[in-house]
């Protein structure tokens, strides 16, 4: 079956949508990019728990236990149906399958355990529950094997898919990293983030795993005079462009790492909009929200006017010269410079749909997050790092800054409570990336706190004004603590 329907990944992603926001964010700030695992590790200590409560209670009342079993089947079989990607009532099977198989196999041991025993062997039924046990234990396991060997059959054509892409050339290609722009500090985040290494956050427990031969785009909703279905082949016959473009994730705190750049190859997104008959906003088209729609249901919008506005906004399948990596979106994925990526970042891509921010609300929405939100003015401080100790005498301050679709005019590094002093920028990349900074400082012994600030092309500074990151991202300065030793 579909590795979403599992009853551990349906019944952790309602968990994910049941959630309250500040439990999210929380979750996001303690454990990062582990809190998928960390739910999934939770969901089956649950499970365990349950099961072992099951067990105890079956010793007493079989009926009540096995009723027990039914129940948490039956709330595996909802969560897989109910999910935004399900599409056929078999999603239930796994839980159901699951449920009947434990309510069978509880029923096999506790009568090993509670049958009369004969006198001659008063230890005979024992050894047969766990002769019995070590059986069940056995066949999960090669159930969980045999399993897992036809999920990698199934997933393997993605996989195979995704090796047998080649990408195009662009025909606008990205400039060539000025000199500059990566500059020879020791701890500062690389001007381009590896595809290792950069931030990924969702909702999705399990990673689709999607077949580029037979993933399709569909465009439609108000002001599409000429709805359009496209197959990736097609995508990549038009014209190309390459572009290097930072993304940020609303859940950024301040000084957080949850930022990145890469450099991106898609198709404009205004152009293929264009010949769909869709007009901005500005020029009397009747849809100001594009919602994007991913594979697992997600829903993603994203205001008209900035999709059409002239930036570089991408339906993206190249990252760093190689195919979209799954955990990044593949075979399609949504890259709009300037917006936040909850409302434009939308991976694993299958619908767009024109419609207004009257009439619908995208996922995260109802869930206390603004409609529109465009980047914040932010900069951080890479090194030294918090809490770490120095030398005193010439120490090199330095780290990252980004305003996107705004561009990064100057850098300020203030020690203690003194006054602002201006720091070195790297060459600027554009307007749509990140730019390093460093800053010479002549250290002296003792504590010393140091702190940054931003100001972007328009010449706005960066607010000191401390916000979380609901509802539209995090606002403040990043300050480290640094111990300067003689």
């Amino acid at each position: 079956m579909r590795p979403e329907a599992g009853p551990v990944p349906a019944v952790g992603d309602a968990v994910v949508d049941l959630t309250p926001t500040g439990v999210k964010e929380w979750a996001i700030r303690t454990f990062g990019e582990s809190d998928k695992a960390v739910l999934e590790f939770g969901v089956l200590v649950l499970l365990a728990a349950l099961a072992a409560g099951l067990g105890r209670l079956a010793l007493r009342r079989t009926a009540a236990a096995l009723a027990g079993v039914a129940a948490v089947g039956a709330v595996g079989a909802l969560a897989a149906v109910t999910r935004p990607d399900s599409s056929s009532p078999a999603d239930a099977l796994p839980s159901l399958v699951g449920a009947a198989t434990a309510a069978a196999l509880l029923h096999l041991l506790v009568r090993r355990l509670t049958r009369p025993r004969p006198a001659a062997a008063p230890g005979a039924d024992r050894r047969g529950f766990l002769v019995a046990a070590a059986g069940v234990a056995a066949g999960a396991t090669g159930a969980l094997l045999l399993g897992r060997t036809v999920g990698s059959t199934r997933s393997g054509h993605a996989t195979a898919s995704r090796n047998a892409l080649r990408l195009p050339r662009p025909v606008s290609p990205a400039p060539a990293v000025p000199p500059g722009a990566q500059l020879p500090v020791e701890g500062i985040s690389p001007f381009v983030t590896p595809n290792r290494d950069f931030y990924r956050v969702d909702t999705a427990l399990v990673v689709p795993r999607v077949d580029a031969d037979t993933w399709r785009l569909r465009i439609h909703g108000r002001g599409v005079a000429r709805e359009r279905v496209l197959t990736l082949p097609e995508l990549l016959r038009r014209e190309v462009v390459e572009r290097d473009i930072t993304l940020a994730c609303v859940s950024n705190e301040v000084g957080g790492t949850l930022v990145g750049n890469a450099r991106w190859l898609g198709v404009r997104l205004a152009d293929l909009l264009r010949e769909c008959g869709v007009r901005p906003p500005s020029a009397g088209g009747p849809a100001d929200q594009l919602v994007a729609r991913s594979v697992d249901g997600m829903t993603i919008g994203t205001p008209v006017q900035d999709v059409m506005d002239g930036r570089d906004a991408l339906l993206a399948f190249g990252m760093n010269g190689e195919p979209l990596p799954f955990t990044h979106g593949f075979p399609v994925r949504m890259v709009v410079p300037g917006l936040y990526g909850y409302v434009s970042a939308c991976k694993w891509i299958t619908s767009l749909e024109l419609t207004t921010f009257d009439a619908y609300d995208a996922y995260w929405v109802p869930r206390g997050w603004a409609a529109r939100a465009p980047v914040k003015t932010q900069s951080r401080i890479d090194t030294p790092r918090s809490a770490s100790g120095v030398t005193a005498g010439r120490v090199t301050v330095a780290g990252v800054a980004w305003a996107q679709h705004r561009g990064v005019s100057r850098v300020q590094v203030r020690v203690d409570e003194g006054p602002w002093q201006d720091a070195e920028l790297g060459t600027e990349a554009g307007r749509d990336t990140w730019r390093q900074w460093r800053y010479r400082w002549q250290a002296a012994p003792g504590r010393h706190t140091l702190t940054v600030r931003a100001t972007d092309g328009t010449g706005a500074v960066q607010t000191e004004r401390r916000t979380g990151t609901m509802p539209d991202g995090a606002t403040g300065l990043h300050s480290v603590t640094v111990a300067v030793k003689e």
